[in-house]
This record gives C-alpha cells, sequence and structure tokens, in this order.
C-alpha cells in the first residue's frame, strides 16, 4: 500500500462483512485479514445503511457455507453500526446515483453496486474494499477498487 493511501478513507462493502464475520465463509481469514490491515494502517472504515440491510438480508436466509443465529447477526448488525462510520441515504447520495445511471449502463441488481459508488462519491470515500472486483470495474473512473486478497 502506498504511504498516500495508509490513512484515506475506505468503504466496506457487504461481502467483506459476511465474510469476516462467518468462521466457516470461503474468505474468512482474507476478509479478517484486510480490514485489521486497514485499521492498523489508520485507516476510516465506512459501511452505510444500504450495507447494513444487506447483511441483515444474506445472513437471515439459508448459506451454503453457515447459519448464523438471528440474535448473533441482529448483535453484529448493532457493533457495524457502533464501530464503522455510518454513510446514510440522503438526497446527494440520490443524485449521485442518478448522475452515475446516466453515465454507466447499469440496471437490475447492479443498481444495488451503483448505489454504494454513488454513496462513496456523496461522502468523498475513495477507496472500496470488497470480493467482488468485477462488479465496481465500470466505476473505476470514480472510486478506486482493492481486493480483500
Amino acid at each position: 500500500m502506498a504511504v498516500e493511501q495508509a490513512a484515506e478513507a475506505l468503504f466496506v462493502d457487504t461481502n467483506v462483512l459476511v465474510y469476516a464475520n462467518v468462521a466457516e465463509a470461503p474468505q474468512h481469514a482474507a476478509a479478517l485479514a484486510a480490514i485489521s490491515r486497514a485499521r492498523e494502517a489508520g485507516r476510516t472504515l465506512w459501511i452505510s445503511r444500504q450495507v447494513l440491510r444487506e447483511y441483515l438480508a444474506t445472513l437471515t436466509r439459508p448459506q451454503a457455507f453457515a447459519s448464523v443465529p438471528r440474535a448473533t447477526v441482529l448483535e453484529q448488525a448493532r457493533w457495524f453500526a457502533e464501530h464503522f462510520e455510518m454513510a446514510n441515504d440522503t438526497a446527494a447520495v440520490a443524485e449521485q446515483l442518478l448522475r452515475l445511471m446516466a453515465t454507466v449502463p447499469v440496471g437490475g441488481k447492479q443498481v444495488h453496486d451503483a448505489n454504494i459508488v454513488a454513496t462513496m462519491i456523496a461522502y468523498r470515500i475513495p477507496a472500496l474494499l470488497t470480493h467482488n472486483e468485477p462488479d465496481f470495474k465500470q466505476f473505476a473512473r470514480w472510486v478506486r477498487v482493492q481486493s480483500i486478497a
């Protein structure tokens, strides 16, 4: 990691939180290590209300790799809200989403990824930590995507 990137803000994607918090998840160690490296580097870690909703949706439906008790999932979501910076869905985020969608041909489920990028733009968060790098390639003009690997 370059010195100038060491302390910059980092948005954490839902999949990273899922992997980091489910020991049986396929990328558990990599996700934990990536979050730890970012914290040790002094980076401010961000999530959004969308990420919290996606986390709840993901871990309250059947998973191939684990079943997490509902009470644990709720406790984890509350912990995230207290220990990460929280980006709210605001009018500025909605406006950024509309601008992105006018520029990048996304639709369907891709709108959720576009909304993460819109949130990052609105909150001036330059980097995204994700396991799904290909989903965000089309947004490279606006944000830098980092893999958990």
